[in-house]
């Protein structure tokens, strides 16, 4: 009786093992069957490579175009995955198409403003790419005071021109300092190495202030001490008679 139940147990242990086997060998070969290999799509159209893609079961994105002098306009110049590549089905690969050779000269947009540039660069058939602002004294605010890529540009790969723009604000600013308490003609000297101007004087009997019994001596500023202004701000004040 006890040798039955041992070969019993032996029995199913090796049924056992057999399913388990061959579960992990189904699941194997159902999961390989999602996965597929990514066709070359190089040289086709965007609508051949997507009916090429769909067939496989992937998806096509059209990411990017760039000039190419031995890739036709239209075509598929580059794509990633690479051809050969394991994925799943249902995976989209993306694709950059060929513009043809250069055929739009870059156009000199220094000194335009952004909305001029952006009209200039659409009429030649290009885009405008990365826009960056930046403080730089002395340059018309809103207006293109660099690009990339330069103008007249030859052998240049993508249509996108990127503008680096001067700040609307942007002119240069400081913390407006205190001089009251301080002699006018000293005070005129920081004005002028600070690249500010200095605009009404005043004549004022100070009552109240007892530190400023010496006359010449500035009682009030306007600006007042602390606020934000602009180099060239003229800077007035009242002097002690």
């Amino acid at each position: 009786m006890l040798r039955k139940v041992i070969k019993y147990f032996f029995l199913g242990l090796v049924l056992l093992l057999v399913f388990l086997s061959s579960a992990l060998l189904a699941m194997r070969f159902a999961i390989q069957g999602r996965e597929v290999h990514v066709p070359r799509l190089s040289g086709l159209t965007p609508a051949e490579a997507e009916r090429v893609a769909n067939s496989d079961g992937l998806a096509l994105s059209v990411e990017s175009r760039f000039y190419s002098p031995s890739v036709p306009a239209g075509r598929i110049i580059s794509q990633s995955p690479m051809p050969g590549a394991t994925v799943r089905r249902g995976w989209k690969i993306r694709v950059a198409a060929s513009l043809g050779t250069q055929h739009a000269a870059v156009p000199n947009l220094i000194g335009q403003s952004q909305h001029a540039a952006g009209i200039n660069v659409s009429r030649r058939g290009l885009e405008v790419g990365t826009v960056a602002t930046i403080h730089l004294p002395g340059a018309t605010p809103d207006t293109v005071v660099a690009q990339s890529p330069p103008p007249e540009a030859a052998d240049v790969t993508s249509p996108k021109v990127s503008l680096l723009i001067a700040a609307a604000d942007n002119g240069q600013h400081y913390v407006m300092p205190s001089f009251v308490g301080k002699p006018l003609a000293d005070a005129n000297i920081a004005l002028i190495k600070g690249g500010f101007t200095l605009g009404k004087v005043r004549d004022v009997n100070d009552s109240e202030n007892n530190a400023a019994q010496i006359a010449g001596i500035i009682v009030r500023q306007s600006p007042a001490a602390g606020q934000r202004v602009a180099a060239g701000t003229a800077i007035s004040f009242d002097v002690r008679k």
